[in-house]
């Protein structure tokens, strides 16, 4: 996400970080880069002069032209405005005080909204509500059948009716249902177009009259840069939004429509798609987003995801073996399960501070596919014994894992080597040798 926009934004922050001190020309000649980045990155005109404007006039100042760090400061300066562009807080889902409430999807066919719906589902199941999905899509073929499927992948009941039915009828039916089950939250998912037309909307304001739902959110493909943007105004004009699910934002190296949305339609941003699976759906924190955007990472969200995916009594024990130095082949192999599990590794060091450099040296499919592969099977090429005393592993060992693993020697040497490497960091961790705030970034 954001790749693009980022390298620019930090080549240009490097660059007057670097000076002690930073004349008003020097500093015009940088954000002059920085609307260039943001309209490169297709973010809207109206937005980037707006934005630029507003670090102008707070980093021309004597405070901050004068100070000890000048560039510092203005990178302060441009990760608020940025957050206040990308909507300032969080903005969570509004239930009802007469269960079930109704969350209902709109958007155009191609912009995820029924895979979207059952990431929804599975999000609010995963904070202990019971969820019915209802199948009122009934313009896209297949997308009844889309949904079951999902339902059944995720636990989730979903509604559905024959082709006699309407939408309409779909979704009132379905809201009955989710009383006689007792379901907290009931997740209309409603039929799209290829384009915008009076028909869908006709039909859309039909169903929103009748089921008078406490959230209906758009899904808006990040991909389709100012496009969403336009058709997320045209469908808040029309129907009357109360909010946007953002999907395939990280498949969108730009990330125009996401830094624009907000700021044009004067809708928040409640949800963002990060992936295909149905866990990669985040709720939307502009200041966790900013601070993606200018390379710091993302540790909050990093704990949270790791919280959801990792057992937390292993967690533990995994503490005692290191702190003990008894971190074997075997635990190492076990974590690299787990973070596989919190989702590709490629996303995960984006949210770790310092480490998204080093990901965009390698490609995904490096991080997530042949690399990740290989030092498994290296791994399950030794002994059970070799495992867990790795100090055993003389050359004629290592050869033998090499050609059972389909690897070379000097891949089993490069494997030992970070492992050995891995065991001496978390030593200097648990024993307090290492400052204070890396101590505190691994917990």
């Amino acid at each position: 996400m954001f790749e693009l926009l980022s390298e620019k934004l930090n080549t240009v922050f490097a660059r007057l970080s670097s000076k002690g001190r930073l004349t008003e020309k020097e500093v015009e000649a940088g954000l002059r880069e920085v609307r260039l980045a943001l309209l490169e990155a297709d973010v809207n005109f109206r937005v980037a002069r707006d934005f630029v404007q507003k670090v102008r006039e707070r980093a021309v100042g004597s405070q901050v032209l004068e100070s000890l760090s000048p560039g510092q400061q203005i990178v302060k300066i441009v990760n608020e405005e940025l957050i206040a562009i990308l909507g300032g807080e969080a903005s969570r889902l509004v239930g009802s005080d007469r269960p079930p409430a109704v969350l209902m999807l709109a958007g155009l066919q191609g912009s995820g909204k029924t895979t979207t719906a059952a990431k929804l589902a599975l999000h609010l199941k995963r904070d202990g509500h019971r969820v019915l999905l209802v199948a009122g899509d009934l313009r896209r073929l297949a997308a009844v059948e889309q949904l079951e499927t999902l339902g059944k992948q995720l636990d989730v009941p979903v509604y559905s009716e024959g082709s006699d039915s309407s939408a309409l009828q779909v979704c009132h039916n379905g809201i009955q249902k989710a009383k006689d089950i007792g379901a907290a939250w009931v997740i209309l998912d409603t039929g799209g177009r290829l384009h915008l037309d009076d028909e869908m909307m006709e039909e859309l304001a039909e169903i929103k009259k009748a089921t008078s739902p406490s959230e209906l959110l758009l899904v808006v493909d990040a991909m389709t840069g100012q496009d969403a943007v336009n058709s997320a105004q045209s469908f808040h004009e029309r129907i009357g939004l109360t909010g946007l699910i953002m999907s395939k934002l990280d498949g969108d190296a730009r990330g125009g429509a996401a830094l624009s949305i907000t700021h044009v339609t004067g809708l928040p941003v409640k949800f963002i798609g990060t992936g295909e699976r149905a866990e990669a759906l985040e709720t939307y924190h502009p200041d966790r987003l900013a601070s993606r955007i200018l390379g710091m990472g993302d540790i909050l969200t990093l704990v949270e995801k790791a919280q959801e995916n990792m057992d937390q009594n292993r967690a533990k024990e995994m503490e005692r073996k290191l702190r003990s130095a008894t971190f074997n082949l075997e635990d190492f192999l076990e974590q690299l399960h787990q973070v596989k599990r919190m989702g590709p590794l490629s996303q995960v060091m984006d949210m770790i501070p310092g480490f998204s450099s080093i990901s965009k040296r390698m490609s995904p499919e490096e991080l997530d596919g042949d690399h990740m592969k290989s030092l498994e099977a290296i791994v399950y090429s030794m002994t059970p014994g070799e495992r867990r005393n790795p100090d055993v592993l003389n050359g004629s060992r290592r050869r033998r894992i090499a050609r059972g693993s389909g690897t070379t020697p000097q891949e089993v040497n490069q494997l030992l080597n970070q492992f050995r490497q891995m065991q001496k960091m978390m030593k200097q961790i648990s024993s307090g040798k290492m400052p204070r705030g890396i101590r505190g970034m691994f917990g």
